[in-house]
């Protein structure tokens, strides 16, 4: 397990590669009571005036979720957040990446900042995040 002295400001988190299905971002979608059109097909996004299906915005915020959680077993997500800067799309090779940006401790625990993105492959940034997460001492 990490632990807060390990870590360094600036340290990167290692990257989450991954490319969403159509059917994975439907299933998501309806999981989680979100039934609108854009999340369903390409048709029904379109009729929407969308170039396609798009990826729910609570989808990305999983993402970072899993990036921060996948790190070390004894991650707890304390603040999660997003800016929305382009649509996500499926069937789009994506990387989710972190960087530790600060460290502070007070008396309700040690606190690490992270910087988030989700970016294409081509570079775009897609959604940019912060995040603040704690580390387990388990």
């Amino acid at each position: 397990m990490i632990s807060f002295e390990s870590v360094d400001v600036g340290d990167e988190l290692p990257p989450l590669q991954l490319t969403l299905s159509g059917a994975q971002v439907k299933s998501y979608a309806l999981a989680a009571n979100m039934p609108g059109g854009r999340f369903m097909s390409d048709e029904e996004a379109r009729a929407e005036g969308l170039p396609g299906q798009i990826v729910p915005g609570n989808f990305s915020l999983a993402l970072f979720a899993r990036l921060l959680t996948q790190w070390d077993a004894g991650v707890r997500v304390k603040r999660l957040s997003a800016t929305f800067r382009a649509l996500v799309r499926p069937d789009m090779p994506l990387v989710v990446n972190a960087v530790v940006t600060e460290k502070h401790s007070s008396d309700h625990g040690d606190f690490l900042e992270c910087d988030l993105l989700l970016e294409n492959a081509d570079g775009d940034r897609l959604v940019t995040g912060t995040a603040t997460v704690t580390l387990s001492a388990d």
